[in-house]
């Protein structure tokens, strides 16, 4: 009975105390309701993934401890030498056909002929304008005159002779291939061409087993969209076939060579060596890789609907996902604190080749301030040089591969036709010094660089980028795709070859290799990810100072101008 009534007395008390407590929960509720409608969406938070913003704030220079951030004027200081390859004496290209390899004259057939249309940008048809010739020795066929693409992405109507000097074309491979202007006539009639499309990679025998029985019979064949359709493994007279119509026969008309040594003659004049940056930021690129660089909504929106424009272009569901795996271009500003890292100091001269830019000045603003002498064609030619240009895509980017092809540093931002067709060919012309970025390493690094010093970041940039920076023997023959690794074509001397770097190159018959010992073509047929050839494993050991654990103010950031001490779309957009 006692106990009934205390329990009964606590009752009457706890009960006056309910109205009180659901007020207060009330109001809690309401108060985080609000907070969260007032808070952006996990989809909209960005510092979760995006690199720490940089500071410009030259004010506050003397204020900033040397534990903080801050890039010195000269940049990292390197053992190395900035301009060129190390060991690249010992190694030049050699072109020249064994005793074996007939002339034209000897193994062409009557009434086989072969036409091609390419597909892509200048740098993709330029691949396949390389690959036509080896076909129509496979097939023992006369090539007419590649027809360009002038339908796709860039709607450029310039035709083979408006962009190649298409009389040294032919006369350069007639001992190799008979080369045409057009197909003849036939009793008095226009041929009836068989067009038909060979499948990626199609090697000899493929060529010999498909298309050779369906010539045969047509006599005339058309392949269209032809764009890397030959296989990266053939027999050695073949590859180095391949590299006498890349890097020989294949030279720009008068109009466009004079224009872009008139503009790397202005660069030199400028300083004695120059970075070419083949900067790949455009919408376009962006959008068509997938890629995510932490705009919220607005680059969501704008580069989604780019995608949109490709109907078999699948949606990225993880653009994240592609920016850990090295996928996606570096930043404007990604791209100069790797090279300020490497060594390359504020006074450098840097040539951009690069249409319209993501997000524009305000995108470029942090490369100007760590590179200052930042040129492109459009500020060192007038618009009346560049105006019987600039209306054809394909030959304002001949004008960029000029400039880029004779810089002393070329640096990609990502691997498409540009990027891989110089890197080759800048292999074979002496080994100048080709830069592309560790992009899986390098995101994680910066993405965390808020937690270092400028010495560490720059240690552990230098450490990641061993084996992508264009040296000898850097990749294994074979790996990677040819135009890129022509390995082959490339011959290892006992003595150190004269340095012949004087000036721009020409592009005629002295520049044929004596010949040399042939080398077996030990050629991988697929494209592969060759990182692991480069020292590229998760497991690399850390570099000794990079356990220095300064810390730094990402707010408080500063590029020093003072310091000087160290501390299956095709693949068009990619040209």
């Amino acid at each position: 009975m006692a106990f009934q009534r205390r329990r009964n007395h606590y009752y009457h008390r706890f009960r006056f105390l309910i109205p009180f407590i659901l007020a207060i929960s009330g109001s809690l509720l309401l108060f985080f309701a609000v907070l969260s409608f007032l808070a952006p969406s996990p989809n909209d938070s960005d510092h979760s993934r995006r690199i720490p913003p940089v500071q410009f704030d030259a004010a506050s220079v003397e204020e900033i401890g040397v534990s903080h951030f801050r890039v010195p004027r000269n940049g990292a200081r390197s053992a190395r030498d900035l301009w060129t390859s190390r060991n690249a004496k010992f190694y030049s290209g050699c072109t020249n056909a064994s005793n074996k390899f007939q002339k034209a004259s000897a193994i062409t057939h009557p009434n086989r002929y072969l036409l091609i249309a390419t597909s892509g940008g200048l740098n993709q048809q330029r691949t396949g304008i390389t690959d036509a010739v080896v076909a129509a020795r496979i097939l023992n066929a006369t090539l007419v005159v590649p027809k360009l693409d002038q339908k796709s992405f860039w709607r450029d109507s310039s035709n083979f002779s408006e962009i190649f000097d298409v009389d040294w074309f032919v006369s350069f491979l007639s001992r190799d291939v008979k080369i045409i202007h057009q197909l003849p006539k036939r009793g008095g009639k226009t041929w009836n061409t068989h067009s038909m499309r060979v499948p990626r990679k199609c090697s000899e025998r493929c060529y010999q087993t498909r298309v050779l029985p369906v010539l045969l019979k047509r006599h005339a064949i058309q392949l269209s969209k032809f764009d890397y359709r030959l296989a990266n493994r053939l027999e050695t007279d073949l590859q180095k076939l391949r590299c006498r119509v890349n890097y020989h026969a294949l030279k720009f008309t008068d109009p466009i060579q004079k224009m872009g040594e008139n503009l790397v003659q202005r660069m030199r004049a400028r300083s004695k060596h120059y970075i070419a940056l083949h900067l790949r930021f455009e919408p376009d690129m962006l959008a068509f890789s997938g890629c995510y660089y932490g705009g919220g909504e607005k680059e969501r929106g704008e580069l989604g609907a780019i995608r949109r424009r490709w109907k078999t272009l699948h949606q990225t569901s993880n653009p994240d996902k592609e920016r850990r795996h090295g996928k996606c271009p570096l930043t404007p500003e990604e791209v100069g604190l790797m090279l300020r890292a490497l060594g390359y100091g504020q006074d450098v001269h840097i040539y951009v080749a690069s249409g319209e830019v993501y997000g524009g000045e305000e995108t470029l603003a942090p490369l100007k301030a760590l590179f200052p002498n930042f040129h492109s064609k459009e500020t060192i030619a007038s618009k009346e040089e560049l105006e019987k240009f600039s209306s054809y895509s394909s030959r304002m980017a001949a004008l960029d591969f000029i400039v880029c092809d004779e810089s002393d540093v070329f640096v990609t931002n990502n691997n498409g036709n540009m990027a891989r067709i110089l890197a080759g060919r800048r292999r074979y012309f002496g080994h100048k010094p080709t830069i592309r970025p560790n992009a899986k390493k390098l995101y994680r690094l910066f993405l965390n660089r808020a937690n270092m010093t400028w010495r560490a970041f720059s240690s552990r940039v230098r450490t990641y980028q061993r084996g992508f920076m264009g040296e000898p023997n850097e990749v294994r023959p074979g790996r990677g795709e040819f135009h890129e690794n022509p390995s082959p074509c490339i011959c290892a001397d006992t003595k150190p070859r004269p340095n012949s770097d004087s000036g721009t190159r020409t592009y005629g018959k002295g520049d044929i290799i004596t010949p040399r010992r042939d080398e077996p073509a030990t050629i991988d047929d697929q494209n592969n990810d060759y990182e692991s050839e480069r020292g590229d494993s998760d497991e690399e050991e850390e570099p000794a100072d990079f356990q220095d654990k300064g810390p730094f103010n990402a707010t408080s950031l500063d590029y020093d101008a003072n310091n000087s001490e160290e501390p299956e779309l095709e693949e068009m957009l990619s040209d």
